[in-house]
Parts: C-alpha cells; structure tokens; sequence
C-alpha cells in the first residue's frame, strides 16, 4: 500500500489545499495558468507543504509532458539526457514540457549551467523545488530566468481541513469511528507539514480499535513510539544542524562530529554544512579567534572547489576547529543591542564634524569642522565623540572574558579611559 501522503496526493488543483496566495483567484499562478502559459519556477518553502505536488499539477493543468529528475542521484550526463527527452517530446505539445528538479539547490554549478541553454530557448519549463534561499544556492544566471514563488507552511486551518479530508476520504480510516476531541499537540508537532501530518495520522489509522478517540496523550505517546516513522523523511534536518551548531558552542568535538556524520549520511548538502560552519564561526567564537572565520570561510571555498566525498575531511577539520576554539559571541550581541538602539530612537542626526563636506557650501554650514584626522595623532587616536549627542557614551560592544578580548579591552581602556565604562 501506498504511503497515505501519497494516497492523499491532491489529483486537482481543486482539490489542493493551501498557498492561496499564488492560487487564489485572480492570483499570479492562477492567471498563468488560465492563459496556458508559465514561465520556469522555483518553488521555495519548507518539507511537506506541496512543491511537488503543485508541479505535478500544473503540468496536468496545462496537458503538457512531464519530466521529473532528483538533484540527489542526478548529474550532469543526467540532466543533459532528460532535456533531451523533453525536445523530443516537444513535436507533440504546443506547450513546452515541464522538467521537474526536485532539491535543486543539490546542484552544483555545472549541474545548474546544463539547464540553461533549455531554458533559454524554450525546450523545457524547469521547475525547481528547493527548501533553501534561492539566492544563495541558485546561480544568477539561472534563477534570473525563473519565476521564484515561495510556498508557506500549512496554517492550523488549513492542517485541520487535511485532517478532515483524511478521515472522510481515506481507506485507512473506512469503517471506524473516528472522534477528534483535542488536536493541539497533532497541529503543533506537524508544525506547517502536510506530510508529517499524514505521519501521524497513519499511525492512528492503523491502530487496532475500531472507536479511536484522538486527543493529545493519545497522540503524543503514538510519536514517541514511533518517532522514526514520524521523521522517516527526514525532517529532522534543521534538529541536526541545530545540534551540530550547538555541540561547537559547547566545545564538545565528538558530539559535532556526529552530528557532522549524520547530516553527511543523510545526504545533506555539502554548501549547507559549510554555510552552518560559517555563521557559527562569526556567531560563537567571533573575537575570541577572528582566525576561526577565515578558517571556515576557507573550508566552504573548499568544498566547492572539491565535492564529496573528499570534502567530509574538509568539514571535519573545520568542525574540529571551531569546537575547540575559545568563545564569544560578543560581536553577535553587540550587533544585536546597536540595531535595537537605532529601533528605539530613530534617525538620529549625524553629528557635524563627522559629516561628509564634498562641496564649498556643505564647508560653509560646518560639515566636517572640528573632525580631527586620527592618523595624526600618536598611536593613530585622538579623543572625539562619533555617535549622536542623544546616545552619547552608550556602549554597545562589551568584551568577553577570553585571552583574545581582554587584549582588546585593555586597548579601549587605554585609549577612552572612562567614557565606555570598560574599566568595571
């Protein structure tokens, strides 16, 4: 028997639930679709909201040949012999056939200039589900000529009315009585997925009693006897990277390591790894060893210029790194209190000496007067103030208790004495 999310697969665009904003009436996809006529998409949204089921559909919408390749077992040789499967299918559709690419953001560079020309010229519609930002995974060239429509998590609502059509429609569920009396704990742990929701349904249908009452204990205690069937998609992909970030911020590099092996055998995207590896290079150590940035910015250069499998050394070694290396993340909140200051008290107004004065009359109404040119000065400083009159002396970046930083704090105290509290 079929998975029940596959049996629940929407056969109509009538018959799909969510994403009203670009399937609603008079909405962009709705009136492409009504003039026959769509440009290449990327679909962008979490696991489990309908990326590949709304491309199945619109090419059943349009009539058009449909053509579909995963980004995890397809190269280059792949994509080259799909596109040309789809020209020669082309004779017979007066509309282009569709090239469904599910996980595109898996495609390398060279994987993604194959699609081109193809896209260029019309020979195929692409369509491309991706769960990461397009922006960074997809190359210019080629998301320059798509369409990127992002696809939202299911509402509580709209999780409800799949529950419902589950329970009316499903074979699973024929001749028992079915009574949902709580289904908090069924919405929040689907958390916006359709498919973790059937999940969870399936587990109930297949329950032995005929009478099922659902509530929250009934459901909690189904997942967690069943947590791999819960996840057997596996969803857990941000829980993992969220545990190999935490394990670096507590300098533990056995956990990260097995948390950097679980991603890697699960398939995880090298640039996705890496990417993780540099935000919590700036984010936990920061200041505390500038050189953990560099080192993890040069592992991502690394693994783009190597591929698996040789680059798992590559994010091994900068895993290692980063999890033994002194923290801080004294840039993270420094950062973070400056943006909430400028929230709370709005364009303040530059202050004059600080003023750019590119022009006689801007001199006139002293831009610029009173700046005093640190270099000048012995050890390049001079005391002046730069921020706005309102704020002055607010202290914004506070060092934090780590060789590398009390270096720097022993610098300020030198140069601005009491003006910053840094002496406390």
């Amino acid at each position: 028997m079929l998975p029940l999310a596959e049996r629940m697969r929407p056969q109509s665009l009538e018959d799909y639930i969510g994403q009203k904003h670009i399937l609603g009436p008079d909405k962009v996809l709705s009136l492409s679709l009504i003039q026959k006529k769509i440009p290449s998409i990327i679909f962008w949204g979490p696991p489990g909201v309908g990326k590949t089921t709304l491309a199945h559909l619109i090419a059943k919408e349009l009539n058009t040949a449909f053509f579909n390749l995963s980004a995890i077992d397809a190269g280059v040789k792949e994509v080259r012999e799909m596109i040309a499967k789809a020209q020669s299918s082309t004779f017979f559709n007066r509309i282009s056939p569709i090239l469904f690419i599910d996980e595109i953001h898996r495609f390398n560079k060279g994987q993604q200039d194959a699609l081109l020309a193809a896209v260029e010229k019309g020979v195929i519609t692409l369509i491309g589900a991706t769960t990461e930002n397009p922006s960074f995974e997809i190359n210019a060239a080629l998301l320059s000529r798509c369409q990127v429509y992002i696809l939202n998590p299911f509402s509580q609502a709209e999780l409800r009315e799949l529950i419902e059509k589950i329970i009316r429609k499903d074979e699973l569920f024929k001749g028992k009585n079915i009574q949902v009396v709580e289904d908090q704990v069924l919405i929040n742990l689907a958390n916006g997925d359709g498919r973790k929701l059937c999940n969870i349904m399936d587990m109930i249908g297949n329950t032995k009693e005929t009478t099922i009452i659902v509530n929250n204990d009934l459901v909690q205690n189904l997942v967690q006897q069943n947590i791999a069937k819960f996840d057997k998609n596996g969803e857990l992909h941000y829980d993992i990277a969220s545990a190999l970030i935490k394990s670096i911020r507590g300098s533990d590099p056995n956990g990260a390591l097995y948390w950097l092996a679980r991603m890697i055998q699960g398939g995880e995207s090298p640039r996705f790894i890496a990417r993780r590896l540099v935000i919590s290079a700036a984010e936990d150590i920061g200041l505390a060893n500038p050189n953990a940035l560099l080192i993890a910015q040069t592992a991502a250069q690394a693994v783009e210029f190597i591929g698996f499998p040789e680059s798992r050394i590559i994010l091994s070694e900068a895993t290692i790194y980063l999890a033994c290396s002194a923290k801080s993340n004294s840039a993270y909140t420094a950062i973070d209190e400056a943006i909430a200051l400028v929230q709370n008290t709005g364009d303040l107004a530059v202050p004059l000496h600080l003023r750019n004065a590119p022009i006689r009359l801007m001199k006139n109404l002293d831009y610029g007067r009173d700046y005093q040119y640190a270099h000048q000065f012995k050890n390049n400083f001079i005391e002046q103030e730069y921020l706005p009159k309102e704020i002055s002396n607010t202290t914004l970046y506070k060092p934090s208790n780590n060789p590398s930083e009390e270096k720097i704090k022993e610098s300020l105290i030198v140069n601005w004495k009491d003006k910053y509290g840094y002496r406390e």
